[in-house]
């Protein structure tokens, strides 16, 4: 078992880091085609949500939380997507889609269904910023890792 937390070079490569929650590293995925956080909690090793303990399955719960409320008010979707797969990519991650009856995909998965689509940077920067204005100032303490 490895002893140090490392974001997998497969999702880094297809995000942009958002923010930094008590559990999570919080990342925007790079498809303007659906707005799309991934939320990856900083525990080596973790593949499945049977491998933190009950503190963390409960911490990783209210950050995801967090994340679909932020979506919902920021982008009022018509659906809320939140799935844990890991079948491409083993480390333990939650997507958080806003989902639109008119997006690319609907009403199927958004998994394979059209080839990533870089968010320009003004389109990004713009996108983060009012998701992180939507994000509340965390009070409770960081989990400890």
């Amino acid at each position: 078992m490895s002893t140090s937390f490392a974001l997998d070079p497969r999702l880094a490569a297809d995000t942009h880091p958002l923010a930094r929650w008590p559990l999570c590293e919080v990342q925007l995925m790079d498809d303007a085609r659906y707005p799309w956080l991934i939320l990856v909690p900083r525990i080596a090793d973790a593949r499945d949500l049977i491998d933190l303990d009950e503190a963390a399955r409960q911490q990783l719960q209210q950050e995801v939380d967090v994340a679909s409320m932020a979506l919902r008010k920021v982008l009022a979707p018509d659906k809320l997507n939140v799935a844990s797969l890991g079948n491409v990519v083993e480390q333990l991650h939650v997507h958080v889609i806003a989902r639109f009856r008119n997006d690319d995909a609907w009403p199927a998965p958004v998994w394979g269904a059209h080839p990533r689509l870089p968010r320009s940077d003004a389109a990004r920067e713009e996108l983060m910023g009012r998701l992180q204005s939507a994000f509340p100032r965390f009070t409770f303490q960081e989990h400890p890792l």
